[in-house]
């Protein structure tokens, strides 16, 4: 399965559609995952230019005022929906991977950047886990928060206290998931002076999920595309 993760700060059109399109063709995407469209509103239409197919499934989390917004695009050839959550800063699509027959859950997430809203993303996706069939787990997205001061570089105004990286690391381990392997790119957000670097986006897998691909990894693809690829 390969699927792509991208904070595309804003889905636009025009160039950055045929950016998207491109990556989808070349990398021969299974899902596309992107986070902060800034878009109130998706139509099938917007999916099929995006996907470049007319075979595509989509689930959507609305902008509020032009604000936020995720988008998941997958193949109705490799993935089949059997049920999906929309809550704020996430969608979570449990269904079939067609391929192997095996039942999955994938969650994707646009966190906030303060603490106190960090938190409640962070419980109800606990309470996910705990609740919803299933332990083959994949949760990505764009964390805006970084696992150790390594993660992050130069000056930045993001929250970057040992506390909420002791609460994210804490959160990662009741989840009793790990995050893949990293290939490529030690950062992932960029100041476009490049004064401030950080490792905001990654894939987080259940146990279940790396025994069943054990060659996991996420790469870090050009124009901030983070991949991840079993």
């Amino acid at each position: 399965m390969n699927i792509i993760s991208y904070n595309v700060r804003g889905l636009g059109r025009g160039v950055k559609w045929a950016s998207i399109r491109r990556m989808i063709k070349t990398e021969n995407v299974d899902m596309f995952c992107l986070q902060e469209t800034k878009k109130e509103l998706i139509d099938k239409t917007m999916c099929q230019s995006l996907w470049g197919d007319g075979e595509v499934c989509w689930e959507m989390q609305p902008a509020t005022n032009t604000a936020g917004g995720i988008l998941c695009l997958w193949s109705e050839r490799t993935f089949k929906l059997q049920n999906k959550i929309i809550g704020h800063g996430f969608i979570l699509l449990s269904g079939e991977w067609i391929k192997e027959a095996l039942p999955i859950n994938i969650v994707t997430i646009y966190s906030p950047c303060d603490i106190q809203n960090k938190r409640a993303l962070w419980e109800q996706i606990k309470q996910l886990k705990i609740t919803q069939n299933g332990d083959i787990w994949c949760i990505l997205g764009d964390f805006n928060n970084i696992r150790d001061p390594a993660e992050r570089f130069g000056t930045c105004q993001r929250e970057s206290g040992f506390n909420s990286i002791k609460e994210f690391n804490d959160w990662i381990d009741e989840l009793e998931v790990v995050e893949a392997p990293w290939v490529g790119r030690r950062f992932t957000w960029f100041r476009p002076n490049g004064a401030s670097q950080s490792k905001l986006d990654r894939f987080l897998m259940s146990l279940k999920w790396l025994d069943r691909w054990p060659a996991t990894t996420q790469i870090t693809l050009p124009s901030n595309f983070s991949d991840h690829c079993p």
